[in-house]
């Protein structure tokens, strides 16, 4: 699934990850962060904690470790990350992802 090329235009990422492997867009408002994400390549995203995260699977899967607690997110899952709970993620190249953060800044965006 391609995303429309309205979401392609929002301002990119400054993401911490090679730009060929993840990509990233987003839209940011007073109250968080909302990112639309592509794996180009598998990608093994290292534990971590911040503020809350709610994400949900458009296409493709991503083995998402929450806490102590390990599952398999495909197109139409979702899931919901508390403030503060480590949490990391393995994830198949050709996945899609929405992603909304708590935080307005969890990512700059580029330029």
């Amino acid at each position: 699934m391609d995303l429309p090329d309205f979401i392609r235009n929002f301002p990119a990422l400054d993401l911490p990850f090679p730009e060929d492997v993840v990509q990233g867009r987003a839209v940011v408002s007073e109250s968080g962060l909302v990112v639309f994400l592509t794996f180009l390549e598998d990608f093994d995203l290292p534990t971590h904690a911040h503020r809350a995260q709610w994400g949900t699977v458009l296409e493709g899967e991503l083995e998402l470790t929450i806490g102590d607690e390990t599952r398999i997110y495909r197109p139409g899952d979702s899931y919901s990350i508390p403030a503060g709970m480590p949490h990391g993620a393995r994830i198949k190249a050709g996945t899609k992802a929405i992603d909304v953060f708590e935080e307005t800044d969890r990512y700059a965006l580029k330029g």
